[in-house]
């Protein structure tokens, strides 16, 4: 009986992980539903109540104990289940960065900007390194150090060489 049980916790654990992973790619039943019968809630509660009654079914030949423990286990569980599902889908993100973030950078030429031609240039946006193409007035040769005054796409960007 206690195998019967532990699948039925695993089975839960499955759901409530596809719920949080790509649940807003598969809704079940109404988009918008939350709360008590919300997937996550659900899932939480099967799988506690699967755990609970498994454990109990183990140390005892009760019929009863292990369903009354899994249901007692599973109803706070299921709420946790909701709380913490809701808190993950909805944190708060730093926002993606535009084309005009890139105004005012600083960078490094990778790929020497030749005369009326482009070159290449690496700056930090958003704490991650981002390989662009680059323009500039005059040739800049690799190494040199740029400033980004014009972000004419979200690729390509017009460049002032800077001293030190």
């Amino acid at each position: 009986m206690a195998t019967t049980f532990l699948v039925i916790g695993g089975i839960g654990v499955v759901v409530l992980a596809v719920s949080v992973l790509i649940g807003d790619l598969f809704h079940v039943g109404h988009p918008d539903a939350a709360g008590p019968f919300s997937l996550p809630a659900v899932a939480g509660f099967i799988g506690a109540f699967g755990f609970a009654a498994a454990i109990v079914a183990a140390v005892t030949d009760s019929k009863v104990a292990p369903v009354a423990v899994g249901a007692v286990a599973a109803v706070p569980t299921a709420w946790l289940a909701t709380r913490l599902a809701r808190m993950a889908m909805n944190m708060r993100t730093d926002a993606t960065p535009t084309q005009r973030d890139m105004i005012g950078t600083t960078g490094v030429v990778v790929t020497p900007i030749t005369a009326n031609g482009f070159g290449e240039i690496r700056i930090s946006l958003g704490g991650q390194p981002v390989k662009l193409s680059a323009r500039a007035d005059k040739p800049i040769p690799l190494g040199a150090r740029v400033f980004v005054i014009e972000a004419t796409s979200s690729t390509s960007v017009i460049v002032e060489e800077t001293p030190l």
